[in-house]
């Protein structure tokens, strides 16, 4: 089971094992991380946006137009930044780390 990482807003870390197939987004809510997704993952907010550690956001698939116009609005973006609900675990992403930003906005697109 690959095992990711959350820094939390505070600096401290959460690292939880999950079964691959499981959105950032998802395995946040299952194990009760302080990631929003106001929008339940259907790609019409920014409220799940993380920063990727940069020795994995290579390995990561390219962002969709729509999720970079949501990145757009997020708070405290970043060279790295992503949605949770855009990233999908597989076993290559064993040892992601994944921090909170300080903040979220949520500006819905309707």
């Amino acid at each position: 089971m690959p095992k990711v990482t959350f820094v939390n807003k505070d600096g401290s870390e959460t690292t939880v094992d999950t079964p691959a197939g499981l959105s950032l987004l998802e395995i946040a809510h299952k194990h009760k991380i302080d990631v929003e997704g106001a929008c339940e993952g259907s790609l019409a907010c920014s409220t799940c946006h993380v920063i990727v550690d940069p020795a994995f956001y290579g390995k990561l698939p390219e962002a969709s137009e729509d999720e970079e116009d949501m990145l757009d609005l997020a708070f405290g973006l970043t060279h790295t930044s992503r949605l949770g609900c855009q990233i999908i675990v597989t076993d290559a992403l064993d040892g992601l780390k994944v921090k909170l930003p300080a903040a979220t906005r949520n500006m819905q697109v309707k």
